[in-house]
C-alpha cells in the first residue's frame, strides 16, 4: 500500500503520514493510530517502539 493510499484510508494528509513515517513527530492521536492499524491489519506495537533518552525521567520535588 502506498503512503497516498494509506493517508486516504486513515483520513490524514500525505504530509502528516510522511512525518509520522520519518519520525518527525513527537505524538500521534489514538484515532490516527487506530486508522493505521485498521488499514494495515496490525497492532500498535508493530508500528511504534519506546526508546528511553538520557534524562527523560526526572524526579518531581
Amino acid at each position: 500500500m502506498s503512503l497516498n493510499e494509506l493517508a486516504e484510508h486513515v483520513g490524514i494528509s500525505y504530509v502528516n503520514l510522511s512525518n509520522l513515517k520519518n519520525g518527525k513527530v513527537k505524538a500521534i492521536r489514538f484515532s490516527t493510530l487506530e486508522g493505521i492499524c485498521d488499514a494495515l491489519d496490525c497492532q500498535p506495537g508493530d508500528l511504534i517502539e519506546y526508546e528511553r533518552t538520557d534524562g527523560s525521567m526526572k524526579s518531581r520535588k
